[in-house]
């Protein structure tokens, strides 16, 4: 039976900033944007200003209207690297199996190290305790068979929290839980399955397996059928070379115009196209995301049969996944690069070897002379 940690660092930005500027603490502070943002969306907030219901993504105008009287900032995106650099070098000092989910969280696959422990709960307090030593922060950590329990355990009783799951108690903690606590569970997912009669996790494990993959999908249908019995069969794998690269902008102001925004698409498809022959990366798969002005996102990908690393390529991919969104005022434009890999499977069919050829001597150029370059499609259209 595997043992796996979950750590969640509490409020994380905000902790930074209250243990830095002791002025902030014991007060709503709010991460994101000054008062006076106007597109300005909540990174994190204080458990402080949680209680006026300020949430993450939230507009600043939503969080000033909930709490004026709060702290808001900017937040300081390098001083939070240096923080979760320190936190992620504890967790290898307890286990050489790490899989690092973002700045302020990561699993642990302690697995073969509880020998070490006189319990469960003490291995989970040692953590805890040597990331406060180190840190000054708190956090909440969850102990459970697997990586889908371990989460929800480490959420149980924030902030400062360490839940047990143990393998006799996962019928007791999940069945009395709203289905909207699983994995992959949204709003309209919700909504699907209140339709369905499924409220709780009891009421999703009377349902059978047929039932739920005719109504839901095979795929989503299965995973929810095995999450409502505590089954997660992925293991921790520990992170090594991105994922994938990204480039996005957040506009003062909301645009329809659609020559400005591919001019805004081929600017970062350039950046996204540099850093992946930086780092020596080719992508199968472009990916766009799209925010309009009343917060709704969508995102849109395309994979290839074979890799690409130039501009081109993104470009031309990344413009036609956002003719096929709607037409509507845009707040954020993004493109990215995943599916990431070392070696090139060209296509038969295109010229790919000599427009790549073309970025890189452009590249050198670039970073001879600055940025010396660009194509005309970057260029913002006069008015």
């Amino acid at each position: 039976m595997a043992t796996i940690l979950h750590v969640d660092m509490d409020a994380f930005y905000a902790a930074v900033e209250q243990l830095d500027h002791p002025e902030y603490r014991s007060k709503p502070l709010i991460i994101g944007g000054t008062k006076d943002s106007v597109r300005g969306v909540v990174s994190t907030c204080s458990y402080e200003a949680r209680k006026y219901g300020v949430r993450s993504a939230m507009p600043i105008k939503r969080a000033v209207a909930l709490c004026p009287h709060g702290i808001f900032i900017p937040g300081r995106m390098g001083r939070y690297q240096e923080v979760s650099r320190q936190i992620h070098a504890v967790f290898q000092d307890f286990s050489p199996v790490v899989e690092s989910l973002s700045i302020d969280e990561a699993f642990l696959d302690m697995t073969g190290c509880e020998h070490f422990y006189p319990s469960l709960e003490a291995m989970g307090q040692a953590i805890k305790d040597r990331i406060k030593k180190e840190t000054s922060l708190t956090c909440s950590v969850g102990i459970a068979p697997n990586k889908f329990l371990a989460k929800l355990a480490s959420d149980w009783q924030k902030p400062d929290g360490l839940t047990i799951i143990a393998p006799n108690q996962v019928d007791q903690f999940l069945l009395n839980l709203p289905v909207s606590k699983l994995w992959g569970v949204g709003g309209k997912s919700k909504e699907a399955l209140r339709k369905l009669g499924i409220n709780t996790v009891r009421d999703l494990r009377d349902k059978p397996l047929g039932c739920l993959q005719e109504n839901l999908g095979p795929n989503f249908g299965t995973h929810l059928y095995n999450l409502a019995r505590g089954i997660d069969s992925r293991e921790v794998t520990p992170g090594g070379e991105a994922k994938s690269i990204s480039q996005e902008i957040t506009f003062d102001h909301d645009y329809d115009d659609q020559e400005f925004l591919r001019s805004q698409l081929a600017i970062m498809a350039e950046k996204v196209g540099y850093r992946l022959r930086q780092d020596q990366f080719y992508a199968r798969t472009v990916t766009i995301k799209v925010r309009y002005g009343d917060f709704s996102t969508i995102t849109r990908s395309h994979t290839l049969d074979y890799a690409i690393c130039d501009d081109d390529s993104l470009f031309t991919i990344g413009w036609k996944l956002f003719q096929t969104v709607k037409r509507a005022p845009v707040r954020l434009l993004g493109i990215g690069a995943h599916n990431l890999v070392h070696n090139q499977q060209l296509s038969l069919f295109d010229n790919t070897v000599e427009t790549n050829r073309l970025a890189q001597v452009m590249d050198q150029i670039n970073r001879k002379y600055g940025k010396a370059i660009t194509k005309g499609r970057t260029l913002k259209p006069k008015k």
